[in-house]
């Protein structure tokens, strides 16, 4: 029996593949969140020190070492111990080590888990949408890149090209087979979705003379309209800045900060073409429904 026919009579075994799958991805995706970034910052600095042709080897204090996705191994931070296969278990590791390092009892940070948790979920969800069809492939890719990239911006304000860029060609290349969109609204909703807040952006800077966000930000709802048609863009900025409007005011209430604070634009606008993803149709129909009515 093929494997599409298993699933096919088995729903719950598809549903379950993708949780399980999900969950490994989840831990992956930890190590980009965290290492694209440093990856990232060690190249900065490379070509800035060829630019100012500084001597790197005089004053370049980072360590040599190979540096990358797959390099070093996983490790605490604390003691250097190698992380062994059974402690890395995703999710299921941190309860059996009560949230502790096995070497040195240094808390492991409950973000690891949540992340895992929640790739899991949401990798299931999008197969129990989609079913088993290329359609869901797209999707599982498309909410894994989502959530590397809300991570990245939350913590270090940035939405990195090497995957905001590949995200917006797989949109293109998803509405060349009509898979969500057509091509026609695939390209409309990149050239709409960029120059929206590239517009804002400007129109911002000219009135205050401060810049509002970052071109990571029009790249990216450049990106979500690949996916979507330049249809489906109002309804991402308006859910986008609703989300940021109520996170962010929790965010300075706790944190007690200035409400000059700059805070990321990118998670948001992550969650809301997510949402829309999924159930933008539905909400669509809802509002043009209330209108009616109204």
């Amino acid at each position: 029996m093929a494997i599409a026919e298993v699933f096919e009579a088995y729903p719950a075994l598809l549903i379950l593949t993708a949780l399980t799958v999900g969950l490994m991805v989840g831990s992956f995706l930890n190590v980009v969140i965290y290492r694209l970034p440093v990856m990232m910052e060690r190249e900065w600095t490379h070509e800035c020190k060829l630019l100012l042709d500084i001597d790197q080897d005089q004053t370049d204090n980072q360590k040599a070492d190979t540096f990358n996705l797959a390099v070093p191994n996983s490790h605490c931070p604390n003691c250097n111990a190698p992380v062994k296969a059974w402690q890395n278990i995703p999710v299921i590791s941190y309860l059996l080590l009560k949230g502790r390092c096995a070497n040195c009892q240094t808390t492991i940070s409950v973000r690891y888990p949540i992340i895992e948790t929640i790739t899991g979920l949401l990798s299931a969800y999008a197969v129990w949408h989609f079913g088993f069809t290329t359609q869901a492939l797209l999707a599982l890719l498309f909410t894994w890149c989502l959530i590397t990239l809300t991570m990245i911006d939350a913590d270090h304000k940035l939405l990195p090209d090497q995957i905001t860029l590949p995200l917006l060609w797989l949109g293109i290349l998803a509405g060349l087979f009509n898979q969500f969109v057509s091509i026609e609204d695939a390209v409309w909703g990149a050239i709409a979705g960029y120059l929206s807040l590239w517009s804002v952006y400007w129109a911002f800077k000219l009135l205050t003379g401060k810049e509002g966000m970052g071109y990571g930000d029009f790249k990216l709802l450049a990106a979500l309209g690949t996916w979507m048609g330049w249809q489906t863009l109002p309804v991402i900025i308006i859910l986008s800045s609703l989300v940021g409007a109520i996170i962010g005011i929790i965010i300075l209430k706790v944190s007690k900060q200035g409400k000059d604070t700059a805070l990321p634009f990118g998670p948001y606008l992550a969650i809301a073409g997510w949402v829309a993803f999924f159930w933008g149709d539905q909400l669509i129909a809802s509002y043009l429904s209330f209108a009616n009515i109204s």
